[in-house]
């Protein structure tokens, strides 16, 4: 392990437990690419207004690192989101696996994974056990995402994509 990027690692989701989404967006390099299921392609300031804009919403999400791992170029991490989808008021428990590549002591690329259809069967309920493993589903959640990156990006002043 290199110490750098581990503890660079670590200081990404320990200000993602503490809801510092602006410590998170820190971590990434200015020309950063984001992905997970929901979010399939933010770049730049965009992927760090993502964090600010799931920080600072309401509610509070715990974060676990489970474990982690890096070395001078990349690094893995498999953690757990805890938190209540607001649309619904239901909980949700994300398991996640992460994928980074550094440069310059920063993340220049970041991939989440995670099983949608889980995910949907926990913040959506009867809608997401039923309908959540569709196509029709996933564009829905990833369009409603966008829309709202789109106007937290316009309201904070943090349009950047």
């Amino acid at each position: 392990m290199t110490a750098p990027n581990v503890a660079l690692i670590e200081r990404f989701y320990g200000a993602f437990d503490e809801g510092d989404g602006k410590a998170m967006a820190a971590c990434y390099s200015p020309d950063v690419q984001f992905s997970d299921p929901v979010f399939t392609d933010l770049r730049g300031p965009r992927a760090g207004a993502m964090w600010q804009m799931l920080t600072e919403g309401p509610g509070k999400v715990r974060v676990e690192l489970l474990e982690h791992q890096a070395d001078e170029g990349s690094g893995t991490a498999h953690w757990k989101a805890h938190y209540t989808f607001t649309e619904t008021g239901r909980p949700v428990v994300n398991d996640i696996q992460a994928k980074f590549r550094f440069k310059d002591g920063l993340i220049v690329e970041h991939r989440d994974t995670f099983d949608f259809y889980r995910w949907a069967r926990q913040a959506l309920g009867p809608t997401g056990l039923l309908l959540g493993w569709t196509p029709i589903v996933r564009s829905a959640v990833r369009r409603k995402a966008a829309s709202m990156l789109d106007k937290f990006t316009r309201e904070s002043g943090k349009n950047n994509g």
